[in-house]
């Protein structure tokens, strides 16, 4: 079978004929859309556009279509969505296409309308930098498809709320695109209730359909496309690119000294070099720093080996030209491209085929290197990723966790739960106070006015926010009104005050989530640096800086500062995990790793001397029958739990005027023992049948819980609320607790 001409290769499947059902339902497409696929070149439909279909044409369902990145998840879609439109016009726009970024939406538009200028259906994009005149053309005659990001649509709420009626009268569908990326975030809490917002204006369901990267939890990806059981949910998952497709993989180990300045760099850099060159492909470096750090390094090996230079940076932070021209010449034939970049090429931008993938350190999630490696491999070719993981020399000195060689073991357990088709389930409990102050305010915009009680079944009972029930959602409102976000009039409507009309004509308001604040860390006069923190701080705690342990004076969450002083000397661990939370699931598996005497094949020599390093560590601290490891005065804890539990383990030691400190995957007690140690996680698992395990009074004892973007504006008995729903785990904290205390041999697995 032949490939169409584009870059996206979305086109046929490759396994061979068809059944005469998928033949019959191929015939109920609209015949200038066969044609159209005719002409592609294609010799059939994919598996997933032809079960695609049947469902979408004969509607009254949403629709999850899930396969790997150019699986021809775009057509399986739009193929039965144009037929539809065509054989059944009607006035307003027909289809609603949401995307989470600006560039997959540039590029979804040029594919669409290749295929809807066939057809006469007008293809509209709208999003920041798109012209007003176009979008005045769209207002004044509004049909066809429409492609529009999550803040753009919240803006036609806000500015033009009387218009939506008459924009969206025809209105048939709502596609969503890469669904994965909005599951358990604060922007596809917001995008779950602009869809249930928009439902409540036209007065009826509209089938949707979602187009996302393999799953581990369909079911759960059909609840948050639809909260609740409005319409039922049709599931097509491709069987055929995972299932089939080559891998190869390979997972790189490099030791390097402590006191080296630029650690694995050079060495990891001059491999990227010398096996990347002549070819396209994505280097994932996991922070904006050392996407710039290794593109550099990168280019400057260029200029040394007087060669063209093959290695640009592309991150959120970038103009965008800069961004484009990447993926530009990622997309060109003609010139081989290495792409050094963070989150922003993970998702279903066409670049291209690409040759290869790397991942500098462990990957954020089993997800995400799930969704990377999906980036490579296509049009039959394998899928290639080779991972680079540093660890620093560790001797007898060092915390127990440096000899663990943990980002190693991590990433083995990663890839290991990425073969057994796992990853990370969204986090279905959070309230997400900061995103429903934004959709109160949008709301109160769209209609000029709302009773609290209209307000709290739109958002709450019947939308996006079921978790808020009708007292929170009252607690919000009043403490909006005290800061004159809201007034409330004579005859109670909820109107915007005049801090919220500020707030809300300001174009960031269209935003739901923040973008990342660093705090400074300063001691006594002195200010020596700033990061961003993720885990909990309190008064008396520990943070590791610069290779030293500090002791926390305070902690200003409002002016974003950390005042410190030094600690008791120690050596500070040197593994401090990465920004995103690493599930229980891992730390379980990086356990079942280490108790194994299986050396994974795609280890090269480095990579395998640094696992045997770690599980000598793991049998010589005997963490295979005790948590608890005594060094130099402290105790380490390793509970092989996720890191939501271990923050809330953290946050009840601490409120027992305990020094503890987050070590990457464990948690270490200063100035103790460990049977000392021991009776206070016995007081923690008795703690629920004591009736001591309410997370609000925990989350109450927590400085930094404002990190969203409408934090601010909540009183501390609504950030404890929200923040104990999103950060904290008291049940498996106090499960572990209570496993900790009982004898090895009666243990059971307390997380997952």
């Amino acid at each position: 079978m032949t490939s169409p001409p584009s870059s996206s290769d979305s086109g046929p499947d490759s396994s061979p004929g068809s059944s005469p059902d998928s033949n019959a339902a191929e015939l109920r497409l609209d015949e200038r859309v066969r044609r159209w696929v005719f002409e592609q070149g294609w010799s059939s439909l994919r598996e997933i556009q032809r079960r695609a279909i049947t469902p979408i044409l004969d509607g009254g369902r949403d629709v999850i279509i899930a396969a790997a990145t150019a699986g021809g998840k775009t057509e399986a879609a739009f193929l039965p969505i144009c037929s539809r439109l065509v054989a059944q016009p009607a006035a307003g726009v027909r289809a609603l296409y949401v995307s989470p970024l600006k560039a997959l939406i540039n590029d979804q538009f040029d594919r669409l309308d290749r295929l809807c200028d066939r057809l006469d259906i007008p293809v509209h994009r709208w999003h920041g930098d798109v012209t007003a005149s176009h979008k005045r053309e769209l207002l004044g005659d509004p049909a066809g498809i429409l492609l529009i990001t999550p803040e753009s649509l919240e803006a036609l709420f806000v500015l033009r709320g009387t218009a939506l009626a008459a924009l969206f009268a025809g209105l048939a569908f709502i596609v969503v695109d890469e669904l994965h990326s909005f599951i358990g975030s604060e922007r596809g809490r917001q995008l779950q209730s602009l869809l249930a917002r928009l439902e409540l204006v036209l007065r009826r369901r509209v089938p949707r359909i979602a187009l996302s990267a393999t799953l581990g939890d369909m079911e759960m990806a059909a609840a948050f496309l639809r909260p609740g059981t409005a319409l039922p949910c049709e599931l097509i998952v491709s069987s055929s690119n995972e299932s089939t497709q080559e891998i190869r993989l390979q997972v790189r180990g490099y030791r390097v000294a402590a006191d080296a300045e630029d650690g694995a760099l050079p060495a990891i850099g001059a491999h990227l070099f010398q096996v990347l060159r002549g070819k396209d492909n994505l280097i994932f470096a996991n922070s904006r720093r050392h996407v710039e750090v290794y593109g550099d390094h990168l280019r400057r090996l260029s200029e040394q080996a007087r060669v063209p230079n093959e290695f640009f940076p592309h991150h959120g932070s970038l103009a965008r030209d800069l961004r484009e021209h990447a993926e530009q010449l990622l997309k060109d034939p003609t010139v081989p491209a290495s792409v050094v970049c963070t989150t922003t090429l993970e998702m279903g931008i066409d670049i291209g085929s690409v040759a290869s993938i790397a991942q500098i350190g462990p990957p954020p999630s089993v997800a995400a290197l799930r969704q990377r490696l999906g980036r490579s491999g296509r049009r039959g070719e394998p899928a290639t990723l080779r991972v680079y993981i540093s660890e620093v020399e560790a001797d007898a000195d060092n915390p127990p966790q440096d000899r663990l060689r943990p980002a190693l073991v991590q990433t083995i357990a990663m890839v290991q739960l990425l073969m057994a088709k796992w990853c990370e389930p969204p986090d279905a409990d959070a309230l997400h106070l900061s995103t429903l102050v934004q959709q109160t305010l949008s709301l109160i915009a769209q209609h000029g006015g709302a009773r609290a009680d209209e307000a709290w079944r739109a958002l709450c009972r019947d939308g996006a926010f079921r978790s808020v029930d009708e007292r929170v959602f009252a607690m919000l409102l009043r403490e909006l009104g005290r800061r004159d976000l809201l007034v409330q009039s004579a005859d109670g409507t909820l109107l915007l005050g005049t801090r919220g009309e500020r707030l809300v004509n300001h174009y960031t308001f269209y935003t739901a989530f923040a973008t990342p604040e660093e705090y400074r860390l300063v001691a006594g006069a002195s200010e020596f640096g700033s990061l961003p923190i993720a885990h909990p701080l309190s008064k008396g705690g520990t943070l590791i800086f610069a290779g030293q342990r500090w002791k926390i004076l305070a902690v200003d969450a409002n002016a974003k500062v950390v005042q410190l002083a030094p600690a008791p000397a120690g050596r500070a661990p040197r593994f401090d995990g990465l920004s995103a939370h690493v599930h229980d699931r891992v730390r379980q598996q990086m356990r079942t790793v280490y108790e194994s005497a299986d050396v994974p094949v795609f280890l090269d020599a480095g990579a395998r001397t640094l696992l045997q390093e770690g599980r000598a560590a793991y049998a010589q601290h005997d963490l295979a029958r005790t948590p608890f490891v005594a060094h130099d005065g402290d105790v380490t804890f390793f509970g092989w739990c996720g890191d939501r539990v271990l923050d809330t383990l953290l946050v009840q030691l601490q409120a027992r005027g305990l020094d503890v400190e987050r070590d990457g995957l464990a948690l270490t007690v200063s100035d103790i023992t460990t049977d000392v140690l021991s009776a206070h996680f016995r007081v923690l698992a008795e703690a629920p049948a004591a009736g001591h395990a309410d997370p609000i009074a925990v989350a109450r004892t927590i400085a930094n819980k404002a990190a969203e973007k409408h934090h601010p504006l909540l009183s501390e008995e609504l950030l404890a609320l929200d923040y104990a729903s999103s950060h904290l785990a008291i049940e498996a904290a106090c499960r572990i607790a209570d496993q900790t205390v009982t004898p090895a041999a009666n243990r059971e697995p307390a997380c997952g």
